[in-house]
């Protein structure tokens, strides 16, 4: 190998040392500021109240080690300053008693007395709600005043709205009489019924829509119920006339019990 050769060779050699040596004193000069900044971090971090810096968008507080340690134990995420608001999860009343209840009850109306020639007592939905119904009540004693009176004024049958509270059976359905107007008979204004069966005391579970019906057409007959030829009372004959006439119903009753007034009463 000439002279001129070595010396190139020699040359390269030492440049490639030399371009080595300075790239290794940047990289440790980095590491060297880098690290006096994390330092600095995180001396000021500790300082500003134990408040470590996860991001520009999220803050965590600072752990202990013992609840450091159960938190990897149990692989759970440090807990942020982010707040979860609670939800409060409202649960809708359980109906399905009650609807259990009317639906085998109408199915039954249905079969036995809608399905009869001349039936004694239809009932209908009212709008296709199984908790609001509409009974028809065709027959009365022959021998009362009341289906004379029916005859007569050619009343095919006396129309009645039943309402079912949300704890029906273990309380009573209200009703009253939509038409026609009937005085006497322990109907009252707005057409609520006085019937101590209808309220909270006199009611029970086993009662049957059936046999409330059976009971008012009854009670009708007893008290020498008639139909209004002629409007006396300028009050309303409503639903909201009757639940005020049946609540007061209702406290005079409570406050002097239950007497079963003379016949001449009504």
């Amino acid at each position: 190998m000439s002279s001129r050769l070595k010396e190139k060779v020699s040359a390269a050699i030492r440049k490639f040392n030399k371009s080595r040596s300075r790239s290794g004193s940047g990289d440790k000069a980095g590491d060297a500021g880098g690290g006096g900044a994390t330092s600095a971090n995180n001396a000021n971090s500790n300082a500003g109240g134990n408040v470590l810096v996860k991001n520009s968008n999220e803050v965590v507080a600072a752990e202990s080690p013992g609840k450091r340690m159960r938190r990897q134990d149990n692989k759970v995420s440090p807990a942020t300053s982010r707040m979860v608001m609670p939800v409060n999860v409202q649960h809708a009343p359980d109906h399905s008693i009650r609807a259990r209840r009317l639906m085998k009850e109408y199915k039954e109306i249905q079969k036995v007395h809608n399905g009869q020639k001349d039936p004694v007592f239809t009932v209908e939905l009212i709008n296709d709600n199984l908790y609001e119904w509409y009974a028809r009540l065709h027959i009365v004693d022959p021998d009362s005043k009341l289906a004379k009176d029916m005859t007569e004024m050619n009343i095919p049958f006396i129309l009645l709205h039943l309402v079912f509270p949300d704890n029906f059976p273990f309380a009573p359905p209200f009703m009253r009489v939509v038409e026609p107007r009937i005085e006497k008979g322990f109907v009252m204004e707005g057409g609520a019924i006085c019937m101590e069966l209808l309220t909270p005391r006199g009611w029970a579970s086993a009662y049957t829509v059936e046999a409330v019906l059976m009971q008012f057409a009854a009670s009708l007959v007893k008290g020498q119920g008639r139909i209004v030829r002629k409007t006396k009372s300028s009050k309303e004959f409503s639903r909201r006339t009757a639940e005020e006439a049946f609540r007061s119903l209702v406290k005079t009753h409570e406050k002097y019990g239950w007497v079963t007034p003379a016949l001449s009463d009504g």
